[in-house]
């Protein structure tokens, strides 16, 4: 690969309309997984599905005896079910599309001058990418320019030691995976030390990756919970489907001497007793659940969580950036025990004496700073310093010392213009500074008094100090250096403003809230009580827990809800203290450190502005926006869509016991018959939408944060709901035989008495859908609420209902006889007289609930 100085510009980079046209001309950084299902592979698909083969058998018995017009009214509804299953499907893929965009590994290029964050898929050929700790590789690159840069590879090569990675010098060296030194990088692999900038040379399937990759699309994830017992239900009625479906063919034959009739009196029976919306409604509902709960900023990576988020008990939270806004403001300085606070000063004077701690503060920082402080800390020194001896622009970065596991400092080593010296810059924890500048016992305490008095006003600290080193060549460690003490920065975080309701609602929705932090005690403290967190007081730092065994802090921790100056390490000793107390624990991080702890947690929350794609893979929601806030609306969202699951499956059950029963009982009895194929896919029509659209959209109810979060081993179709569903389906079945039963008796004939008991169930299934929306409301709570689904669902099936009783045609295709209007509103009022009972008994729940 030839390089320019053109292309060779990694503070530039692209500009987005380059970038635009590359993406349409080269495509997405994507392997592709399937192939996009055609119309006719969509077809065979949901051709598949029990119900529609029960319909195009039904079809061609009709066509065998001769009925076209039966026929082909069967298979017209074949038509219609496929086409709304396209349209779910199609909508199903455009939401997994825009949450897939969501959930592509992230990059951080430079666009435009300026550095940008990506979906991991939009980056193109010659894109300058960033790369840090804890990233992954969007991209096959050249490295430019890098240090201390070393990358897991073992994706690719197998190999479990990191390689160390070098700057192109301009010569071609071999480019594929593994080894020491040479100055590729590639798409997928993990960043685990140092930083670097590259150029990407390849993308999507022409990375090394892509060449081997295609066969991470054959993964299978594993079924959920909910599948699971969503599963177990669908087995469990299609077996009792399948064997009263063949007990009526035999009575039917026996009794009647008629087998075709009988085979399509069984057929219709397992039409009606299958409840093939059940998985249909479980992969909508978490689809858009998903959608919805990216829409507050929080993207689902596994369908879980959805299940688990209604159940978290404690929420454990990092105080930067999440329950503040992550927007350093630098507002205190202390030099040789005396502090200066800049916001009680004139904007243009600040003493000498704390210059040179400006100075080194921006030394020991990026040139082009991306982290926060990095940044006030050098808009700090242009503001007061700028055109000053302090201020160093034409100096020259010679080294730079990072941040370890062992020592929390950094050091950047420039050179001085006097060509002797390199002049060398800290900054860190102020104990780690404290360690570097070898601080006497004396020295020790006079600088804990500092920090605790700058703690206690809720500052975070930084310490800074500098060294000189004659000319020759750099040592290994930061320790090699003899540092002087210059001083400390004192940096408030302001709290995100919705941050304390959060907090409040979390508490009243029965959760606790924990905070962990690597900050001061005295820094914590002071967030804690702004942010309203209880016991804020309490607390425990990191060397305690060092010292403290599991079972130890197990006891503790039930009322400790604030962990001060912890390491990410320590975060997964204390979600398992939390899980030993059977809490279900939600955790968040940012850090390569905090992956076990994320992994270990019910359900993982990983930044999405700050956090390493190490952390997002461990975790199972992504935190787009890194607000607290969006947590505890994800929590709602989850309590939601889990309860208007259960309405929905409760409908389902409800629904089809009347219909199986109106099957059953006439040809039990020997009656005619009143449904037949072409009326249970008519109710189909109405119950699919209903149960897959309007109870997905239906409203969360008022006090779902207010309840405690549900038992983790709550079964989504519990006792509770199969008796009510079932009373709701006898109250339904017993209205419509009663009606079918008084029509034969006053001798009004079988086409009448079938459709007076057909109008009937029409309007008890619409009754049904509503009353059941909420089990607190009543009617009149529940038609106010904004639910468009709704009423495009009720209006659509009386409109169907009188064209198919009222058109000629429609009225003998379904054999029905037009109907009266006191025999229409006999059958409006009988059906929503049946399922008044349960109005009913919401009353007398709400007037026990006032009582109390």
């Amino acid at each position: 690969m030839q390089l320019n100085k053109e292309n060779l510009n990694p503070i530039s980079g692209l500009s987005e309309k380059l970038a635009l046209e590359r993406l349409k001309k080269y495509g997405y950084n994507e392997i592709p997984s399937q192939k996009k299902r055609n119309i006719f592979l969509i077809f065979f698909s949901v051709v598949k599905e029990p119900m529609l083969l029960l319909l195009i058998g039904s079809g061609l018995i009709y066509l065998f005896l001769g009925e076209t017009s039966d026929a082909l009214m069967l298979l017209t509804f074949v038509f219609v079910v496929i086409t709304i299953t396209f349209y779910q499907e199609r909508k199903t893929e455009r939401t997994l599309e825009a949450l897939r965009d969501l959930s592509s590994p992230r990059a951080l290029v430079i666009r435009d001058g300026t550095q940008k964050r990506i979906a991991g898929r939009q980056v193109v050929m010659d894109d300058i990418i960033i790369l840090r700790e804890g990233d992954r590789v969007p991209a096959d690159a050249l490295v430019l320019s890098c240090s201390n840069l070393l990358v897991d590879e073992s994706l690719l090569t197998g190999e479990s030691m990191a390689v160390r990675k070098s700057e192109y010098n301009g010569k071609d060296s071999a480019r594929k995976p593994g080894g020491d030194d040479l100055p590729f990088v590639y798409s997928g692999t993990l960043i685990v030390q140092g930083w670097g900038i590259a150029k990407v040379n390849s993308i999507g399937i022409q990375t090394e990756m892509g060449k081997i990759g295609r066969a991470l699309s054959n993964i299978c994830p594993e079924d959920t919970l909910l599948q699971k017992e969503i599963r177990k239900i669908v087995r469990n009625f299609s077996i009792i489907g399948l064997s009263l479906c063949i007990l009526v063919t035999v009575i039917y034959g026996l009794s009647r001497s008629d087998w075709v009739n009988g085979i399509l009196s069984g057929l219709t029976l397992s039409m009606a007793m299958l409840p093939e919306e059940f998985p249909v409604v479980l992969v909508i509902f978490l689809t858009l659940g998903a959608w919805r709960i990216s829409k507050s900023k929080v993207l689902t990576r596994r369908a879980p969580a959805i299940e688990t988020l209604g159940a978290a008990t404690v929420l454990c939270t990092d105080k930067t950036g999440t329950l503040t806004l992550n927007a350093m403001h630098l507002t205190s300085l202390c030099v040789n025990g005396t502090y200066y606070d800049i916001e009680s000063k004139k904007p243009d004077i600040l003493p000498e004496t704390v210059h040179d701690l400006i100075e080194y503060g921006i030394l020991a920082s990026q040139k082009d700073p991306f982290d926060p402080i990095e940044k006030e800390v050098k808009r700090l020194g242009e503001f007061y310093l700028s055109g000053s001896e302090h201020i160093h622009n034409n100096w020259k970065i010679v080294k730079e010392y990072p941040l370890s596991r062992e020592l929390f400092a950094l050091s950047h080593v420039w050179a001085s213009p006097d060509k002797q010296n390199y002049i060398i810059a800290a900054k860190g924890a102020p104990e780690a500074i404290a360690d570097l500048c070898h601080f006497n016992p004396d020295q020790q305490s006079e600088l804990s008094r500092c920090i605790e008095d700058m703690a206690a006003r809720g500052l975070r600290i930084l310490g800074v100090a500098r060294a000189v080193f004659k000319k020759k060549e750099l040592p290994d460690l930061q320790h090699d250096f003899v540092f002087n003490f210059v001083g400390l920065l004192g940096f408030i975080d302001p709290v995100r403003p919705a941050v304390p309701g959060s907090i409040q609602e979390a508490y009243e929705a029965g959760m606790r809230v924990v905070m962990i932090t690597g900050d001061y005690p005295g820094t914590a403290i002071n967030i804690a009580k702004e942010i309203g967190l209880k016991n804020p007081e309490v607390y425990i730092t990191g060397q305690e827990l060092e010292r403290m065994s599991q079972v130890e802090l197990s006891k503790k921790i039930s009322t400790v809800n604030l962990f001060a100056r912890v390491v990410p390490e320590q975060k997964l000793f204390i979600v398992n203290a939390l899980k030993a107390n059977r809490e279900i624990v939600a955790m968040t991080g940012d850090g390569v450190n905090d992956a076990p702890a994320l992994k270990a947690a019910h359900i993982g929350i990983a930044m999405g502005e700050r956090g390493t794609d190490v952390a997002r893979e461990a975790s199972a929601l992504v935190l787009l926006n890194d607000d607290f806030s969006s947590i505890v609306q994800a929590v709602k969202i989850g309590r939601r869509i889990f309860e208007n699951l259960k309405k929905a499956i409760a409908y389902i059950f409800a629904i089809h016991v009347p219909i199986a029963g109106m099957s059953f009982l006439p040809i039990l009895f020997n009656l005619p018959l009143v449904l037949l194929p072409a009326h249970i896919a008519f109710l189909e029509l109405i119950i699919d939408p209903a149960c897959s659209t309007v109870f997905e959209a239906c409203p969360e109810e008022k006090n779902i944060m207010k309840k405690p979060p549900r038992d983790l081993r709550e079964s989504l179709f519990d006792r509770k709901s199969f008796t009510f569903s079932l009373l709701q389906g006898f109250g339904i079945l017993t209205v419509v035989l009663s009606a079918y039963i008084l029509a034969l008796y006053l001798n009004k004939g079988e086409l009448i008495a079938r459709t007076l008991s057909f109008a009937t169930l029409v309007f008890a299934n619409l009754m049904l859908i509503i009353t059941n929306l909420s089990w607190s409301k009543n009617i009149s709570g529940i038609v106010r609420t904004r639910n468009k689904a709704l009423w495009l669902v009720v209006l659509t099936a009386i409109g169907a209902l009188l064209l198919v009783i009222y058109v000629p045609q429609l009225r003998g295709l379904f054999h029905f006889s037009t109907l009266s209007f006191f025999d229409i509103s006999i059958a409006f009022i009988s059906g929503i007289a049946s399922l008044l009972w349960f109005e009913g008994f919401k009353l007398i729940k709400r007037k026990a609930k006032a009582s109390f």
